[in-house]
């Protein structure tokens, strides 16, 4: 298994950095398969371009809304939020303490593994 550390320089400007990673444990070269650039990607994204449409569903734990701001204000965000793209629209459905910390931290954007998907799958994701 292998870490990366991705440094993206902070600006004021919402110009989104787009990067993909990939290993493979196989041998052969990565993105050698036939669903190359399918996977998930890698995105900072503007806080308010995210929906949250589940977000009025449970109140999140403070407390550990408060040790992820001191986290990451110590050693910023060390896993993105898992988010899915529809028809060019973010949805997050999960990284809900994340999200707000980021938020009460007056953080513009966030580091989010993004997906594409249909509305089928934001239909799956709403029931």
């Amino acid at each position: 298994m292998a870490n990366f550390v991705v440094q993206l320089p902070k600006t004021n400007s919402f110009n989104l950095k787009r990067f993909c990673v990939s290993a493979s444990s196989n041998g052969n070269p990565p993105g050698r398969s036939e669903s190359r650039g399918s996977g998930p990607v890698i995105l900072e994204l503007p806080l308010d371009k995210i929906r949250r449409p589940l977000m009025r569903t449970r109140a999140n734990d403070q407390n550990k809304v408060k040790e992820l701001m001191d986290s990451i204000q110590q050693i910023g965000l060390q896993v993105p939020i898992d988010v899915i793209e529809v028809d060019g629209n973010y949805y997050g459905f999960s990284g809900c303490h994340r999200y707000e910390a980021h938020q009460r931290l007056g953080l513009p954007t966030i580091r989010c593994k993004v997906r594409r998907g249909t509305k089928e799958t934001l239909r799956h994701h709403l029931r």
